[in-house]
């Protein structure tokens, strides 16, 4: 039988680290012993957080071999919530909503501008790695539409064009100061 990729690959095993392992267990503590399934959702993203935040098919079955159960659950559960990336991603991922309050309210003049300031299309990542585009349909922040997620984490609301340029303005800074920091660091060892 023919293993049909769900996720760009690079054929590499992967190792939950002993950090994800005990962090795993704290989930599958919550659960019945028979239910380790329960736990998928979790340590999913946790191998996502180890593997530079996305999923390859190694690092997906990994995730099963560990919970013990089917591969089959492991990529259902991937494949239906968009908070798993199956391919590399940019350092910093922007889900802009464009369900219906969001597209009532600009989110596709949101996703325009940051098309235009990126210089990438939805689903895309920037040259420089620092940005992947995404449309996401709905993530639960209505009443301060249009708005944008980023990470996975931090929630932006009321955009605007301008708002939106700070925030990458401030992420580009950000980035660029870690960069900076890590150079002199570097530089400093090695003298």
């Amino acid at each position: 039988m023919t293993e049909i990729p769900i996720a760009a690959d690079n054929t590499e095993p992967f190792v939950i680290s002993d950090t994800v392992r005990k962090e795993i267990e704290r989930w599958l503590a919550k659960y019945p012993p028979e239910q380790r399934r329960s736990a998928v959702v979790s340590a999913l993203l946790l191998v996502q957080e180890q593997n530079d935040g996305w999923l390859s098919n190694a690092a997906m079955d990994a995730v099963a071999d560990y919970l013990d159960i089917p591969k089959i659950a492991v990529y259902e559960v991937v494949t239906f919530y968009d908070m798993y990336d199956l391919k590399p991603r940019g350092k910093y991922k922007i889900n802009v909503c464009t369900n219906v309050s969001c597209m009532l309210r600009g989110s596709s003049e949101i996703l325009d501008f940051l098309k235009k300031r990126l210089d990438i299309e939805v689903g895309e990542t920037t040259s420089d790695g620092k940005f992947t585009l995404r449309e996401s349909e709905c993530l639960a922040a209505c009443g301060g539409a249009p708005m944008c997620q980023i990470n996975d984490q931090h929630f932006y609301e009321n955009l605007t064009p301008k708002k939106i340029q700070t925030i990458i303005d401030q992420l580009d800074q950000q980035n660029s100061q870690q960069e900076s920091s890590a150079a002199v660091q570097f530089e400093q060892e090695v003298s």
